[in-house]
């Protein structure tokens, strides 16, 4: 029940999904706290710790029945943390008395505690839970995330003016490879909290300075840029970055930002394209790719409809899924929708929790950890559930605003509009010809041709780029009964599938918070329920005709979204955002990959906790990037491995982790000496090298060849 108040609470407050992957990890450790303190293995995360410089403890007297003081203990813990937390809310005079009703309706006074209120029993679960409270409000004043400053940047600034998304193209631009904000009259966050006009600042962009859960400070990167320290975790290395010239990286630029342009024209339910989308025919993806030419098909292939093997039966019945044939136009649609925030805008890491406690109250589901051992009554299931979860999402919102902030990385309604406002890659012959210009695709990026219904009464725009897209929000007068359609615009006024208020989330893109979020959950529910799998084989979500769809008319039909796995359900959450003209796919890939280490590693760390095996370490500090050489690369799987990591002294461990995050190979050594690692074992694919030591660390990508 505390997790469903907190998430009506960031339902009603503004849209930030790092402040709120904090809350929803801050929350699930008051809970763990104020339960392990009455279990005679489990260890307590701040009780009995000193972490972040806060020393906590609380006594903890003998109690007769240990479940009702326990869930006393619970709620004075997070109640505390809550009223703290959202007291400044735009939606503080609906969200506080939710708060303050679920405590009366749970039987417990909210002035316990308070001035003027009862001061609890020393060693009462009040008084514990209150103590927890005050653990983790005060813990979070060190945090790094600047709560008493609103969570406001320290020294960010943004280099680019702003884009004012109703009026044309993006005349304004200074730097193609740099984030832009969007001004507005009124911007409405998804929340749907109006913000007056201006354009809203970068949300979170010193991210990943803030402390996190499994994350290792030792194996962070500190940058820094016009003053301000960017912390790095897990970094990708950069985006692919624009040339005016057209040299460098700006094929793979221009090819990722045209792929948003033309999965814009699938948003079309009347365009006769059906597909199924049943867990028969898609899903299974296997492993990511790896090479351009891998990432480029896998891309084409999904625009398709095609990737993923599917499943051929559901594992659970033993039968085929039935097929789930519905127009693209209208899968598409609902996808962008269902997945921008969550079916009722609880930011992404709220959503997860929401997937969570309906996979928790499943009937076909035995809450055993790991699908193994005793069946848990439902409290220790979602205290610890909620643990493991909280610890994920917050170290998916540290690592990918980390690097958002660092990398700076343009958004597609500022690359689109710029890049056709320059011209043309394709023809070098042709008079509107630049070589850092947008490509021309027949069917989808065309030249406007005198004739055009788009050249203007006068031939103005005659020369211009035009796309076969959704039409925009200037097609739709009632949102109740107009639909915009696909058509052919000007590329100078194209819009990302989202209402007009809002256009784009006020972040930068690289790299997807949802990629990261989404393959982070799907590994902590892959690895707590034992299984990849939904209860009973299938997740899905219903999408209702002419209802579900905000700011314009529809589904056309009924839409039943399905997911045999966890994992099929992240995949589908990061190919959203293109559909939903967020991200380009490089900002999707380098998220799922980290996505998939963060998730298993904050799971193993939850289950120490429960297990009292949890370390008790000494704080570090980010350090500078230790070079590494790992060779040979692309090496045959079965051919060992060499690691040679320099700049640094003393030992060195080795971990070597596949694409879906599983360690599958370690060493240990001393620097300044090779290290050789047997691969024999290994499946010929991506894998990815971390070498630490107590004050450096480096990662390198490698490729295992047949």
């Amino acid at each position: 029940m505390w997790n469903e108040v907190l998430l009506g609470g960031i339902r009603n407050d503004l849209a930030r999904p790092t402040v709120h992957a904090r809350n929803l990890f801050h929350t699930s450790v008051a809970m763990w706290d104020a339960w392990a303190a009455y279990d005679e293995t489990a260890r307590p995360y701040l009780l009995g710790r000193t972490l972040g410089g806060i020393a906590c403890s609380a006594e903890v007297a003998p109690v007769s029945d240990r479940q009702a003081a326990r869930e006393e203990a619970i709620s004075y813990a997070v109640y505390r943390v809550l009223r703290h937390r959202f007291r400044n809310s735009p939606g503080a005079l609906l969200t506080l008395p939710e708060f303050d009703s679920l405590m009366v309706r749970l039987g417990h006074d909210p002035e316990v505690g308070r001035p003027g209120g009862e001061t609890p029993e020393v060693g009462s679960p009040a008084a514990l839970g209150l103590t927890v409270a005050n653990c983790v409000i005060e813990y979070g004043r060190g945090d790094g995330a600047r709560e008493a400053q609103g969570y406001a940047a320290q020294g960010y600034h943004a280099v680019n003016p702003p884009l004012l998304p109703s009026e044309p193209g993006n005349p304004d631009i200074e730097d193609m490879n740099r984030w832009q904000p969007l001004q507005f009259d009124v911007f409405i966050d998804q929340s749907g909290n109006e913000i007056p006009g201006g354009a809203p600042p970068f949300v979170g962009p010193e991210w990943g300075a803030v402390k996190g859960f499994a994350l290792d400070p030792g194996a962070a990167t500190a940058r820094e840029r016009d003053g301000q320290e960017f912390v790095l975790y897990a970094d990708p290395g950069a985006p692919p970055q624009w040339q005016e010239d057209g040299g460098g990286e700006t094929d793979r630029y221009l090819w990722n930002f045209s792929r948003v342009a033309v999965w814009s024209g699938q948003l079309d339910p009347a365009d006769g394209v059906l597909w199924d989308i049943s867990p028969g025919a898609l899903g299974n993806l296997g492993r990511l790719p790896e090479t351009e030419d891998e990432v480029r098909v896998f891309y084409r292939r999904t625009a398709e409809g095609g990737n993923g093997a599917g499943w051929d039966v559901n594992p659970v019945t033993g039968r085929p899924y039935a097929p789930n044939v519905v127009p693209r136009g209208d899968y598409t649609r609902v996808l962008a929708e269902f997945w921008a925030d969550g079916p009722d805008s609880e930011t992404p890491p709220g959503h997860w929790f929401t997937i969570l406690n309906t996979v928790s109250d499943s009937p076909l589901l035995e809450r055993r950890w790991r699908g193994e051992g005793p069946v848990l009554d439902r409290l220790e299931w979602d205290v610890k559930t909620y643990f493991a979860l909280g610890g994920a999402v917050h170290d998916a919102a540290v690592t990918a605003w980390g690097l958002k902030g660092w990398y700076d990385y343009i958004r597609p309604i500022s690359a689109i509009r710029a890049l056709a406002a320059l011209g043309q890659s394709s023809n070098p012959d042709a008079p509107d010809y630049h070589p850092g210009g947008i490509p021309l695709i027949a069917g989808h990026i065309q030249r406007i041709l005198v004739g055009d219904p788009l050249a203007g009464p006068n031939g103005e725009h005659v020369g211009e780029i035009k796309l076969w897209a959704w039409r925009g929000p200037d097609r739709i007068d009632d949102p109740e009964t107009d639909e915009a359609g696909v058509g052919w615009v000007r590329a100078a006024e194209w819009w990302p599938y989202q209402r007009p208020t809002f256009v784009t989330p006020p972040f930068a893109g690289y790299v997807s918070g949802h990629s990261t979020f989404s393959r982070a959950a799907a590994e902590v529910l892959t690895l707590a329920t034992g299984s990849p799998f939904f209860p009973g084989g299938l997740g899905e979500f219903e999408a209702p005709r002419n209802e579900f769809l905000v700011f314009e008319e529809g589904p056309s039909v009924d839409v039943t979204l399905q997911w045999a796995t966890y994992r099929d359900a992240a995949d589908q959450c990061s190919l959203s955002r293109i559909w939903g003209g967020i991200h380009p796919p490089a900002d999707d890939l380098p998220g799922r990959r980290m996505g998939a280490v963060i998730g298993v590693d904050a799971a193993e760390l939850a289950e120490q906790f429960f297990l009292g095996t949890a370390p008790v370490a000494a704080e570090s500090e980010p350090v500078a990037d230790a070079p590494l050489d790992v060779f040979p690369s692309p090496a045959v799987a079965g051919q060992p491995l060499t690691v040679r990591l320099g700049g640094a002294t003393g030992s060195v461990a080795v971990d070597v982790f596949d694409v879906r995050g599983r360690r599958v190979a370690t060493a240990e050594g001393v620097t300044g000496r090779d290290l050789s690692i047997p691969t024999t074992g290994l499946a010929p694919g991506a894998y990815l090298v971390r070498a630490r030591t107590e004050r450096a660390v480096a990662t390198r990508p490698i490729v295992l060849a047949r």
